[in-house]
């Protein structure tokens, strides 16, 4: 069956997203890495493209990129460098990936003062917004987004690609093998189901597409730093509290 192989999660850098201003170079460039919160970025200055587990995305001042807790990108900033505000989201966050704001500056005013003033105005304030594939990389990344049990060498062959090629590629974007992106889907996956519904894990492994209960263990610790049991317990505990 298409996309049962078995592949190690690869365990990424934890960069921690701390509330605030943050500035970044002219042309720095951050390797792939992971975050276990959820929150937005909002970009005040500058700009930057951030290719990640939700597709490619160039942004600009008054652009924000949203993100769900353990998602992994990387970014290359442009030539002037960037200013970006990072707010934090609720861990079950599950709204748009990219959206836009006004008066970006308002949130960093409000956000000196209050950072869950400025995160109840974001959500007032934002417009979701949609990224447009600049390549073929991106067009891959969102058919895997879409069907994360998808064949490569299948959709490689439709796009009148090689294999080798289209692995070389994708990484050189999104600094993982498009065979670990679609892992990292996966692990999603299953993670939103091990968080918010009662079917088994042997049930979700198998509709997530991993080749055993066992497989989708690993890749899920390895994206949110504990077995499935584990997590599906704190959650209920945090429901019940």
């Amino acid at each position: 069956m298409a996309g049962l192989e078995r592949i190690s999660p690869r365990i990424l850098p934890t960069r921690t997203a701390v509330p605030g201003r943050l500035r970044h170079a002219p042309s720095e460039t951050l390797s792939r890495h992971r975050h276990r919160e959820a929150f937005a970025a909002v970009v005040l200055a500058g700009g930057y493209v951030e290719a990640g587990d939700t597709g490619r995305h160039r942004v600009q001042a008054g652009d924000v990129v949203l993100h769900r807790a353990f998602e992994s990108h990387l970014d290359r900033f442009d030539r002037p460098g960037a200013e970006v505000l990072v707010l934090p989201l609720a861990d079950d966050w599950a709204g748009p990936v990219l959206g836009a704001v006004a008066d970006p500056d308002l949130l960093a005013r409000l956000a000196e003062r209050d950072a869950g003033e400025a995160e109840a105005a974001l959500g007032e304030a934002l417009r979701p917004g949609r990224t447009t594939a600049l390549d073929w990389p991106d067009l891959l990344a969102l058919h895997l987004r879409e069907d994360a049990r998808a064949s490569l060498s299948a959709w490689a062959d439709g796009m009148g690609l090689r294999l080798g090629s289209v692995s070389r590629g994708f990484r050189q974007v999104y600094g993982v093998s498009p065979q670990a992106f679609r892992l990292v889907q996966r692990a999603h996956q299953a993670l939103d189901a091990i968080l918010r519904t009662d079917a088994p894990l042997s049930g979700v492994a198998l509709a997530c597409g991993f080749a055993d209960q066992a497989h989708m263990s690993r890749a899920v610790a390895a994206l949110a730093d504990a077995p499935p049991a584990r997590l599906r317990r704190q959650a209920r505990m945090r429901a019940a509290a």
